[in-house]
């Protein structure tokens, strides 16, 4: 069922510049931040991508950790802490927030999803007079599934729809099906009123038709096309010109 738009629950962020006293430390160095002052979000998905180390996870937990949610991930009532590594972007991160308020919400991020699924487990072992919460999680330990499923069961089970969902390398775990089935499962939220922030190196997750695309880069943030973007071109020319490739990359070792 389709229900009636409610708007983006976060239309865009903005950098405190004003309150930055150097762009010489981290994480204000990187070009996709030293340069940032706006990111306008699209009400359905937007994507952020590039290359390892341009500050992608760096701002994607930057907006989490200002909306919320634990810098570890889960939902906004997560506190646990494995490690304090995040950064303090957010300190200088301002939300500009839609009129509504979202139903559901939650952070994935795929390097600590075992800190999370651990901290589930332990909170079940406690005593408690309500549902478990792996129950919402389709009622088995993320850590009895294999890792793809476990990711799968989040995004299947937990997620309920009218969310602000913030995903950091959904398809870390996922085969090219399973990412197939994530888009899928994505254009049904986003039907049910949701909103996707999402950093990627999949394609196929790309792919959402109505979406924006930021490429950051080491000279800043830039929007781009699906085909546009490196992680397209370089995984098409692979698939077209295998051996040809294949030669060249054995050739270069």
């Amino acid at each position: 069922m389709i229900l009636r738009s409610t708007g983006p629950f976060l239309r865009s962020i903005e950098l405190e510049r004003e309150r930055i006293s150097s762009y010489r430390q981290y994480p204000f160095h990187l070009g996709a931040i030293r340069d940032l002052k706006q990111l306008k979000l699209h009400p359905k998905v937007t994507y952020i991508v590039g290359e390892n180390g341009v500050g992608k996870s760096t701002l994607m937990e930057s907006i989490a950790v200002a909306w919320g949610f634990n810098p570890e991930g889960g939902t906004r009532n997560f506190t646990f802490s494995t490690r304090s590594t995040h950064s303090n972007l957010y300190e200088y991160i301002r939300l500009v927030r839609g009129v509504h308020k979202p139903d559901d919400g939650f952070f994935f991020r795929a390097e600590s999803y075992y800190n999370l699924a651990s901290n589930i487990d332990d909170m079940d072992n406690e005593p408690s007079a309500g549902p478990s919460i792996k129950s919402y999680y389709g009622g088995k330990s993320l850590h009895e599934q294999s890792h793809g499923e476990s990711f799968f069961a989040a995004f299947l089970h937990r997620f309920g729809g009218r969310g602000l969902y913030i995903l950091d390398e959904p398809e870390a775990a996922l085969s090219p099906f399973r990412q197939m089935a994530m888009l899928s499962r994505i254009h049904e939220l986003v039907k049910q009123n949701s909103q996707f922030i999402i950093s990627t190196h999949s394609p196929i997750l790309m792919a959402y038709p109505d979406s924006f695309l930021y490429y950051l880069t080491s000279d800043g943030i830039e929007k781009r096309s699906l085909e546009e973007t490196d992680h397209y071109i370089i995984m098409k020319q692979f698939l077209n010109q295998k051996e040809k490739m294949v030669r060249e990359l054995f050739e270069d070792a």
